[in-house]
């Protein structure tokens, strides 16, 4: 798919606009969601005014950073469920329903501060969940919906080697996302948004069969200026005993177990593969790893007090895997490539998207079988070549710095304002 960036003419610029962004999750100096939010709202404040409606709770962090790092023209707009509706929410837990219920019941928020401001267009950013509805649309000016993403799926031939836990896990997701294409709010959603933004083609297609009428693959996530050049400035190992890492959360989509077993069937006794994961899953990726005989040769991570400490980590490591089954994005994959690592993923979702062409392996995604071979097939090439362990590291790097940094999303949204006031 051609990138948005190239449907405009260089000459077409808009105005400063006053720019209303809806960011649940908005939090200075965090990962996900919350780190896309306050990206998002300080990088567009460069170019435009702008208003983000957020959660009550983000309020103390925020403005403790704005006294920090003042962003001129950026407004806040925050709300919450009054307590009384919201007494059940306990941290993680009932999240998706309160965010939910936040959606719905913004809408005077929102109508009050449009009416006060007169904004030009009204921009979804988070969370990027595409089968939940959001009000910006009744606000009656061009609406830009994303980036979203969740459209990704795992692959029919792995839901039989997953626990009955795991499946079920599947399942409610499924049904989930079917609920949420059949909600007429979601559809209203979509046929009403100027420009939508997909993480991946997997996502695309379903918002437009869920209306969207025009539909751009742009990922969700970057890296700033500040963390590129930390990345990028990480030393390299020594090559000779090779090293390869996974880190995240060990979940079954996150796919480790798919990693681990190529690394058994790849047979490199000179090799190590180090994993950083703590969680609910740890225990099985420990045990998995004895029972197929390279207990000696894999590292377990905890949980690492800072960010400054896992990069300590991937500074000592040659090459990233991440076999994730579905996946909207991977920002460790970002990371990785910044830092110079060729990454091995499965040819899906966002990590494939991100692993371009000389940066790293595909592996296929027809089976667990075939995924395990050429992920092996992967780990051996860098166990036979390690010059290709540099190449691609070159080429993953370069990568990140031309397509994946604020810059270039900053540009893209950009374009997509423009498309939007177009009609």
């Amino acid at each position: 798919m051609k990138p948005i960036a190239e449907s405009l003419m260089p000459s077409a610029q808009p105005k400063r606009l006053r720019v209303l962004i809806s960011a649940y999750a908005c939090e200075p100096g965090k990962g996900s969601e919350p780190g896309v939010g306050w990206n998002v709202a300080t990088e567009m404040v460069k170019l435009h005014e702008v208003w983000v409606l957020t959660r009550s709770n983000n309020r103390e962090v925020i403005e403790a950073e704005l006294e920090k790092a003042p962003a001129p023209g950026l407004k806040l707009i925050y709300y919450d469920l009054p307590k009384w509706a919201r007494w059940w929410k306990k941290g993680g837990r009932g999240v998706q329903l309160y965010y939910y219920l936040w959606q719905l019941f913004c809408w005077n928020t929102i109508k009050r501060a449009h009416l006060r401001e007169k904004f030009d267009l009204a921009h979804h950013v988070t969370f990027g969940k595409y089968w939940v509805p959001s009000m910006l649309p009744r606000l009656g000016i061009p609406f830009v919906w994303g980036t979203v993403g969740g459209g990704e799926s795992m692959p029919r031939a792995f839901l039989s080697g997953l626990s009955r836990k795991e499946r079920t896990f599947e399942t409610v997701r499924s049904l989930a996302r079917w609920f949420g294409e059949h909600n007429p709010a979601v559809r209203k959603t979509a046929q009403k948004s100027s420009i939508t933004l997909a993480s991946t083609e997997e996502t695309a297609a379903r918002l437009r069969r869920i209306g969207c009428k025009h539909v751009s693959v742009v990922p969700q996530c970057a890296l700033t200026d500040e963390q590129f050049v930390q990345l990028s400035s990480l030393s390299s190992p020594p090559l000779g005993k090779l090293r390869f890492l996974s880190m995240g959360r060990p979940l079954h989509w996150k796919g480790f177990y798919l990693g681990l077993q190529a690394f058994a069937e790849a047979q490199l006794p000179n090799a190590e593969y180090w994993i950083i994961a703590n969680g609910f899953g740890k225990d099985r990726l420990e045990k998995l790893a004895q029972e197929i005989g390279i207990g000696e040769q894999i590292r377990f991570f905890e949980s690492l007090p800072s960010l400054d400490a896992v990069y300590d980590v991937l500074s000592q490591c040659h090459v990233l895997v991440h076999p994730a089954l579905h996946e909207a994005f991977g920002n460790v994959v970002l990371e990785a490539m910044a830092a110079g690592r060729p990454a091995i993923t499965l040819d899906i979702g966002g990590p494939a998207l991100q692993c371009v062409e000389g940066s790293g392996f595909r592996a296929s995604s027809v089976s667990p079988e075939i995924a395990v071979r050429e992920l092996s097939q992967a780990m051996r090439a860098f166990a036979q070549d390690e010059s290709l362990v540099l190449k691609m590291g070159r080429v993953a790097r370069s990568s990140v710095c031309k397509n994946m940094t604020w810059k270039t999303r900053l540009e893209e949204i950009e374009c997509a304002y423009v498309l939007a006031l177009e009609g």
